[in-house]
């Protein structure tokens, strides 16, 4: 059995790492800020809290807050340009001490990637670096739905994107840190997982993960 001293030591070695974005990197759930800012935020927000603890299929909640939210296209602009993400503490100073090092950094999200690109923008990730879920609108703008064909739009999706990354560029120590059930199921393929408690504590989180941090500058300090 992994231990925590194990994971540390991983992660001064990881050749690799993997965030989630929504109350990871960002501070907030940005689908349910989404949803609030398009006058649904109630209904959605309990769906969200059941889908990050496990207790819905990923895919199933997706769609179903996608279905009650049903962005326009110029919706999700006005939300960009009035209501941008708010970074996490730490977050950037991290990214800057793992790119120092040479070491890539990847975001791997079930978010929504018009809302993830701005943040790479801010942390300087490379865009094809993120790995989040596309949505489709009809050519008057209304909401179609959203790419299936994105393994971040189901259950496993993260793992999924891992080992195709491990595969494509032969990266052996690659370490997942993020806050949800949906990341926590991601290792393996991920050499380790450390739960991010900084934004949100989810308890089956918190008690699954062999290394449980509330602040970046945790991770700063062990590097």
């Amino acid at each position: 059995m992994a231990t925590e001293n194990d994971v540390r030591t991983i992660w001064k070695m990881a050749d690799a790492v993997c965030f989630d974005v929504d109350s990871t990197v960002i501070q907030e759930e940005a689908i349910d800020e989404l949803a609030k800012f398009c006058g649904k935020g109630e209904q959605v927000k309990k769906m969200t809290q059941e889908a990050m603890n496990g207790n819905m299929d990923f895919r199933e909640s997706f769609r179903r807050r996608l279905e009650i939210i049903r962005p326009q296209m110029s919706q999700i602009r006005d939300f960009i340009k009035t209501k941008p993400p708010r970074l996490t503490p730490g977050i950037k100073k991290l990214v800057e001490a793992l790119h120092q090092r040479s070491v890539p950094v990847y975001l791997i999200s079930g978010g929504l990637m018009g809302i993830i690109t701005p943040v790479a923008l801010e942390l300087n990730i490379p865009l094809q670096n993120i790995y989040a879920n596309r949505l489709k609108f009809y050519f008057n703008g209304e909401f179609a739905g959203f790419d299936e064909s994105e393994p971040t739009s189901r259950n496993g999706g993260k793992g999924e994107v891992i080992k195709m990354l491990k595969t494509k560029y032969g990266y052996s120590s690659v370490v997942l840190i993020g806050d949800g059930a949906t990341d926590l199921e991601a290792s393996p393929p991920a050499e380790a997982f450390i739960g991010y408690g900084g934004n949100v504590i989810r308890e089956e989180v918190k008690s699954r993960s062999k290394w449980f941090i509330t602040d970046f500058q945790e991770l700063i300090n062990a590097l």
